[in-house]
């Protein structure tokens, strides 16, 4: 199973954010699918234990039914992007329909970053975005919310990877809070004893 993403998916898509190389002491935690009333006040917490600051990318829904979870994310000081409002699988959607459903979630949620769910987007919906948003992928994704793994899988998948640059997915939903809830706080460990900081992506 695939921690880090193929190499020619990268050159596929050159404009995406895949990491950050010139990044000397930053990690960047991101988590995908929230606000979560049963999960995201814990992983906030969590950040505040370690003063770790991440970069949420929520559906616009979500933020819709939980607008003062939502609040309390950029209250902490922590970035939002855009995961599109309904989590849409862009291979399944016509370009408009799928462009809909994201400028529909940034209306609630002001960003200028985007992922795409599921890692599925065709070059036009691609091209389309790039005109007003930052696509950011990741490096390493923790595969949290895959029922049948294991804990400590979860953790091997993400905290042999730690390292300057590096962009980590978890997912605060309740789908993958068995194993966010065992891999985080040892993510967070790691980062510290390698003196590392968790940063938010901010981008102009």
């Amino acid at each position: 199973m695939l921690v880090r993403p193929p190499e020619f998916v990268k050159r596929i898509y050159p404009s995406f954010i895949w990491r950050f190389p010139d990044e000397r002491d930053g990690v960047y935690l991101t988590f995908d699918d929230g606000p979560c009333p049963e999960v995201t006040p814990w992983v906030l917490d969590e950040l505040d234990r370690y003063d770790a600051k991440a970069t949420f990318f929520v559906l616009g829904k979500n933020v819709e039914m939980y607008p003062s979870l939502f609040a309390e994310i950029v209250r902490r000081g922590h970035a939002v992007g855009n995961h599109s409002y309904s989590h849409v699988s862009g291979w399944r959607t016509d370009w408009m329909t799928y462009l809909h459903d994201v400028d529909t979630a940034d209306q609630l949620i002001h960003s200028n970053l985007y992922r795409p769910p599921y890692a599925k987007i065709t070059r036009r919906q691609a091209d389309e975005l790039s005109e007003r948003y930052h696509t950011v992928m990741w490096s390493v994704i923790s595969r949290d919310y895959n029922f049948r793994m294991t804990e400590s899988a979860c953790a091997g998948n993400v905290l042999p990877h730690i390292a300057p640059g590096e962009i980590v997915v978890f997912h605060d939903s309740k789908k993958a809070s068995k194993n966010m809830w065992y891999t985080l706080p040892l993510t967070l460990e790691r980062i510290a004893e390698m003196n590392l900081i968790c940063k938010p992506i901010i981008l102009p």
